[in-house]
């Protein structure tokens, strides 16, 4: 019986160490309660520092082993009890001062905690203003120095002195919905979580040293949506079978958030304004100058020239949000991505930009400026019979999409850098060296032309075509 016993903790061991070396190898994120297998039982038995009670009923229709879930509604505030959990002794260098706890709304499942910040970005943009969490201020006791970061949506900061009564009140404005693709005709939630993450003061006066984290599960429905979902699940329950319903949990009327590892530090966030990003955070911009021609966007850009490309395109308010993605990267995204992401209207349009073919011009001329000493000295080639000729003509694109001669004299003033006011005519010469005056009637054959003569008058610049 003893080698039995002897055998099977061995076996245990060797496989609580090979899911210590897993776990630390893949995940990166914050490792729930819930998740936490390779812990000794000791740990479990740990009186923690502090306790946080979200006053929110969980619902009956979660299974005994799986983690509580908790039904919010959009907009409505909820206490959460901050309670100082600490044995006699315990963490006396806090004792008389405040500490500091960051609660977020983050996403439940992994998938969507690694593209955290382009959903959020995505949010964003499709309710400009708007926050995911906010506090309740006059609601809450004991809250000192509350703040909201206006570049995190997600997440608010307060101190607290633990040795007083403190209660937070917040306010979670999305829905699980709005981060569901609609699949069949058919939406399903997604499951968010709050965080709580707590930290003491170091010797320079920073809240940085991390003292506790927990978090809960949960999800946001519409208003009065939570009771409608709760009631439901109630109903669901009556109904099932006596030994079914020993499988269930019972709904507790609080939620008691359970232990995780801090969230780790964002490093996409920039706290302070950059050159980038405007104060007022709805108007992004991004720093390029822009090429006069539109292109189509090339698996090749770097990440700089995909900022230049949204920016020509009229898409400068996702810059930001696409700051570190190339050309192949935009060019990967799904349309159900971007839309997703920019909201139904802005993502199609950048969908079928990324993916649309370049709209061909409907004229295309070829410029190229001719000296009148390069004609004489053709003209003298041509009388002496040398019909060679040394002379190197540097050619311009010149596409038109309207065929009118003011977008002719607008592409002209832009290529030789003079301003469209200066050019006075534009003429054509024909085959028997007569000028005809280019109007919206009479327009530019498409081939190559020579800029004749670009002579400055008392009324203008004259510009002769042939």
């Amino acid at each position: 019986m003893a080698w039995k016993n002897k055998s099977k903790n061995c076996a245990i061991f060797f496989t609580l160490f090979f899911l210590v070396l897993f776990c630390s190898d893949v995940l990166a994120l914050p490792i729930f309660k819930q998740e936490e297998s390779n812990l000794p039982p000791e740990s479990e038995n740990k009186i923690l520092p502090f306790q946080y009670v979200l006053c929110a009923a969980t619902s009956p229709a979660v299974k005994l082993h799986d983690e509580t879930l908790t039904y919010l509604n959009q907009g409505q505030s909820y206490e959460i009890r901050m309670l100082d959990n600490r044995k006699m002794g315990e963490l006396p260098e806090i004792d008389g001062k405040m500490v500091k706890s960051i609660i977020r709304v983050v996403f439940h499942d992994r998938r969507l905690q690694y593209t955290e910040h382009q959903q959020l970005e995505g949010w964003r943009w499709n309710r400009p203003g708007d926050r995911i969490l906010d506090l309740d201020i006059p609601m809450s006791v004991g809250v000192v120095d509350p703040r909201a970061n206006p570049t995190q949506l997600n997440t608010v900061e307060f101190l607290w002195d633990p040795s007083k009564r403190t209660s937070v009140f917040i306010q979670v404005h999305c829905i699980s919905t709005e981060f569901t693709m609609r699949k069949h005709g058919g939406e399903k939630g997604v499951p968010f979580r709050i965080q709580i993450d707590t930290f003491k003061e170091n010797e320079a006066g920073e809240y940085t040293e991390h003292l506790h984290s927990a978090s809960c599960q949960f999800k946001v429905f519409k208003p009065k949506g939570a009771d409608r979902k709760q009631k439901t699940d109630r109903e669901k329950m009556e109904k099932r079978a006596p030994q079914e319903k020993e499988k269930y949990q019972p709904s507790y009327e609080t939620t008691i958030l359970t232990e995780c590892s801090p969230w780790p530090e964002i490093t996409y966030v920039n706290n302070s304004p950059s050159p980038s990003f405007n104060s007022s955070h709805n108007s992004l911009f991004c720093p390029f100058s822009l090429p006069p021609n539109k292109q189509n966007l090339l698996p090749t850009a770097t990440p700089q020239e995909a900022q230049q490309w949204l920016h020509r395109n009229r898409f400068s308010p996702f810059c930001r949000l696409f700051s570190n993605f190339s050309g192949a990267d935009l060019l990967k995204l799904t349309r159900e991505d971007v839309i997703q992401i920019c909201g139904p209207a802005d993502g199609i349009r950048l969908f079928n930009a990324l993916k649309g073919r370049v709209v061909r011009p409907r004229l295309t001329i070829y410029v190229c400026q001719e000296s009148q000493q390069q004609t004489r000295e053709q003209h003298q080639k041509h009388e002496n019979g040398d019909g060679s000729s040394n002379t190197f003509f540097v050619y311009h694109a010149i596409y038109l999409d309207e065929l009118t001669a003011v977008e002719l004299t607008e592409k002209l003033a832009q290529l030789f850098s003079i301003s469209p006011r200066q050019i006075s005519q534009i003429f054509k010469q024909g085959p028997t060296g007569i000028h005809v005056l280019v109007s919206d009637e009479v327009r530019a054959s498409t081939g190559f032309l020579f800029l004749q003569c670009l002579a400055e008058t008392n009324d203008g610049y004259h510009i002769i075509l042939k």
